[in-house]
């Protein structure tokens, strides 16, 4: 039988109790987890580095810059540049959340991440990761209220319906990050302290238990599963109405209006839903460490790092708000 390996130094309402009646034997006590990163090779750190550091450095820039845009000029407020702009600052913490930590290991040769640690990265990273596919949800419908109600819209979307639907968004998030933690706090014990992973995940975590964590697993699936299919349905519902009414227009031009303002969020839907569902799958079909290792790389940086710029280069209105900032900063 494996021997269990206890984190003792937490606070006490974090560890769970256990009731066993065999006395243990030979127990290491720890308190910290290894996290195995993308690749060992110590000549490939400094390429990870410089490499991950740049896109970092360039998504926390992109977000930041559509922020200032909507915010500087008085074009962009309106509830979509909104939205936008909430989005952009969930992607942001939702990087920050993994990347960071990921570079200072690379740099400073340590793969170490405490118990508590580990718990904390795991909530962030959940709240800021099922925030994001809310307030996509939320633009879907911003966009079906938009072009299928345009007299009604500044009424329905209103300053307080905005602030309630993103609080609602965080909080519901919040209560979801709290429920994948509980489910990995009944694990006492763990076989091994090595998550084959850059960054904490609950899946991961009960991979490593000494005991059967079945049931744990399946709920964690099924809230993933209900947490992303009910945003996907709002969405699929909202642009569906969408293009059952741009249908019936006759104008061309219209049409073309009307698709234009969604084009940008179907892509950044399709991207990270693509990179989403297919590590979600990927998974739980065929476990790979290094399959799962190169998909959360997908999710956790490249969709963050590329949404500003789709939402800038396709996007007019961005554009001019963009220059006329850098134009005052040079």
């Amino acid at each position: 039988m494996p021997t269990c390996l206890f984190p003792f130094f937490q606070p006490s309402f974090l560890v769970p109790k256990v009731y066993t009646h065999m006395e243990p034997q030979n127990l290491t006590s720890v308190s910290d987890f290894f996290l195995l990163g993308l690749s060992e090779d110590p000549d490939l750190q400094p390429f990870l580095l410089g490499l991950f550091l740049s896109m970092y450095l360039v998504t926390m820039l992109g977000n930041l810059l559509i922020i200032l845009a909507v915010t500087s000029d008085s074009h962009l407020h309106t509830p979509m540049y909104f939205f936008l702009s909430i989005l952009s600052l969930a992607d942001m913490g939702f990087t920050s959340t993994t990347v960071p930590r990921m570079i200072v290991n690379i740099q400073t040769h340590s793969r170490v991440i405490s118990y508590v640690g580990c718990l904390t990265q795991m909530s962030f990273f959940i709240l800021f990761g099922y925030t994001d596919s809310t307030l996509l949800t939320v633009m879907a419908y911003d966009r079906f209220v938009a072009i299928c109600h345009p007299l009604h819209y500044p009424g329905i979307m209103s300053p307080r319906l905005r602030c309630f639907l993103v609080w609602v968004s965080v909080f519901v998030r919040l209560l979801d990050s709290q429920l994948h933690n509980l489910l990995v706090l009944q694990v006492a014990c763990f076989k091994d302290v090595e998550i084959s992973n850059f960054f904490c995940h609950p899946s991961q975590l009960l991979k490593l238990a000494c005991f059967d964590t079945f049931t744990n697993t399946i709920i964690v699936y099924f809230i993933g599963t209900i947490s992303g299919f009910l945003p996907i349905s709002g969405i699929f519902f909202s642009y569906y109405k969408i293009v059952s009414l741009v249908l019936r227009v006759s104008s061309s031009a219209g049409m073309y209006k009307a698709f234009s303002t969604c084009g940008s969020h179907l892509s950044v839907v399709c991207l990270f839903y693509g990179t989403a569902i297919g590590g979600y799958l990927g998974s739980a079909l065929s476990p790979s460490p290094k399959k799962d290792v190169e998909t959360s790389v997908m999710y956790t940086l490249v969709t963050p790092m590329l949404n500003p710029f789709i939402y800038s280069l396709r996007n007019r209105v961005i554009k001019s708000a963009l220059w006329r900032i850098l134009h005052r900063t040079a």
